[in-house]
């Protein structure tokens, strides 16, 4: 089961030119954590776990764009952790990506996937857990992680938007269904943690959100 909300705690770290939120999500009781999407800048992502004291156990890709993953090995190689994500998603991080955006990120290509993640999956982080939904749309394998009082949206969902589906794999049907499906039907009081821009609320996104009907 996914624990209270007091159990875990996040720290946003905006990284890269095109502002990537990676998430530090982390047991208050044990202090290890989970690196979600570590798209660029790693060594403000080191600085953060530094200052907060906090252990990270495991690295989490919400998909597999550059943006996302750019910082995955550095990440991997300084924590030895595991590195998971969905895997349709799989070929993304073996692929070389757009290099032109990979010299503007400064990113590294990334290692393979230690272990993929599933449909209704917990992933634990000390005494609480990151649930797995899988909420396909932007790339065939995005998904988003429950946890006690928040959802991490990866590209999924933003404030008053949604991720584009032009790009390779993406679907405009795929990515509709999924917000019905796995996002709206959450409570209308938990907070969305986007992976890019502000924060919001299920509630106000099914309210004010243009491209949700």
């Amino acid at each position: 089961m996914i624990s209270e909300r007091p159990v875990v705690r996040f720290q946003t770290v905006v990284v890269g030119p095109l502002e990537t939120n990676c998430y530090l999500v982390y047991c208050e009781e044990t202090k290890e954590c989970a690196v979600v999407d570590p798209g660029a800048e790693p060594d403000r992502i080191f600085l953060e776990v530094t200052e907060l004291g906090i252990k990270p156990v495991i690295l989490l890709n919400t998909h597999g764009h550059l943006d996302h993953i750019g910082a995955n090995r550095d990440v991997k190689d300084h924590y030895a952790v595991p590195l998971c994500i969905h895997a349709a998603d799989k070929s993304l991080l073996e692929s070389v990506q757009n290099n032109e955006l990979r010299f503007w990120l400064n990113a590294k290509d990334s290692p393979p996937a230690d272990r993929f993640l599933e449909e209704g999956q917990d992933i634990p982080i000390g005494r609480s857990a990151l649930r797995v939904l899988h909420t396909p749309g932007h790339t065939p394998g995005s998904v988003c992680f429950l946890g006690g009082g928040f959802l991490l949206s990866g590209d999924t969902l933003f404030c008053e938007g949604v991720g584009r589906t032009d790009l390779p794999g993406g679907s405009a049907r795929q990515l509709a269904e999924s917000i019905r499906s796995k996002i709206l039907t959450l409570p209308d009081d938990l907070d969305v943690l986007p992976g890019h821009g502000p924060r919001t609320t299920v509630g106000r996104e099914r309210n004010d959100n243009p491209f949700i009907t």
